[in-house]
């Protein structure tokens, strides 16, 4: 049968040998299956309806499963399919975003060098002409002659607590 926008109903059951009532209860049953209907109401079948309606058809007559059965496969089908549509969209779109990066490195390579590595013994080769930034002083450390006295934080309550 040649590739048709929309299948009648006498269409699809002459398709699968089967009655009408059956299709229409194959509709009620699996909510993805949803035909469009004409101005008279009549249902109208698209490809992709076919194509579950297939699916639907091999599961409960060839395979002999029950209509939980059937949905049950029928998610499991559409889980495994789905991941595997969203896995090739996402490796088109992370080879889409590879190609920019190497694009905007080529650009970048031509125009900035790569820093230079810095090592320890580069950094100990300072002159003494050189000043080192000085550090604050801690306010309970001071400099004495003998080296660090160490300055209670609290002057005060230590001389009215002793």
């Amino acid at each position: 049968m040649t590739e048709k926008l929309y299948y009648s109903m006498g269409e699809v059951t002459e398709m699968f040998d089967v009655t009408p009532a059956l299709v229409r209860y194959w509709c009620e049953q699996f909510p993805t299956l949803r035909p469009k209907r004409n101005a008279k109401g009549n249902r109208l079948f698209t490809p992709s309806d076919v194509e579950q309606l297939k699916l639907i058809y091999h599961l409960l007559k060839e395979k002999r499963l029950t209509i939980e059965g059937a949905k049950k496969a029928m998610r499991k089908e559409r889980i495994v399919s789905g991941k595997a549509t969203d896995d090739m969209a996402l490796l088109e779109q992370l080879q889409h975003i590879k190609a920019m990066l190497e694009t905007v490195r080529e650009g970048i390579g031509e125009e900035v060098e790569e820093p230079k590595a810095v090592t320890p013994s580069s950094q100990g080769d300072a002159t003494e002409s050189e000043e080192k930034p000085k550090r604050k002083r801690s306010r309970r450390k001071l400099q004495g002659e003998e080296g660090v006295v160490e300055r209670p934080l609290f002057p005060f309550f230590e001389q009215t607590l002793f």
